[in-house]
């Protein structure tokens, strides 16, 4: 019996968190788990937050994730890193894009873009790895490629063999943008 596992993928419209949430749905059906996907969108076609959970085990009824109950929190900008970690869950481990998206308030110069927001979860014991994903993405030849290089970063501790990974970028990813991709995955996997 495999227990219930929690995920979420947090960021900001655009930044393709819809897609890296197939490309992960995709891997844990593979290894024969009962999956469930909840999108959540916020404002997502203006900039805003946007939310995936995802949950998998033996038998999952429900997608939603309450707040203290994520193994993981995957991130796709730093604040929303900062947002959503209410939800993590003791013991359970961030991997974030260093990449700062400024939201509305900071663009209309009502607020502040908060500063050094990876060292203060890491201050508050939180288990973060932090990787400039936009710099990888560009390198393999597309800004667009943020999310594939944080799932090739997510893959090297997830458990499951890369051929599922690879299936899953074949099965998912549009035919036109599948080099790129692959490229942005491996230079994700060899991150850090």
């Amino acid at each position: 019996m495999a227990e219930t596992k929690s995920i979420m993928l947090v960021g900001v419209g655009g930044q393709g968190t819809l897609l890296a949430s197939r490309i992960l749905g995709n891997v844990l059906l593979s290894a024969g788990y009962d999956v469930k996907v909840s999108e959540v969108h916020g404002m997502s076609q203006r900039g805003g937050s946007v939310v995936t959970y995802i949950k998998y085990g033996d038998k999952i009824f429900s997608p939603v994730i309450e707040k203290g109950e994520a193994d993981v929190i995957i991130s796709f900008e730093e604040l929303e890193a900062a947002r959503w970690l209410p939800y993590l869950k003791k013991g359970g481990k961030i991997i974030t894009n260093s990449q700062q998206v400024n939201p509305m308030p900071v663009i209309m110069g009502v607020q502040e873009y908060p500063q050094n927001l990876t060292e203060k979860m890491r201050a508050k014991g939180v288990d973060i790895t932090a990787i400039d994903a936009l710099a990888l993405a560009e390198q393999a030849g597309s800004s667009r490629a943020v999310n594939v290089v944080l799932m090739g970063l997510v893959s090297k501790t997830a458990g499951f063999p890369e051929e599922a990974w690879q299936n899953a970028l074949d099965a998912c990813v549009p035919k036109k943008a599948v080099d790129i991709n692959k490229k942005a995955f491996a230079l994700g996997r060899e991150a850090q």
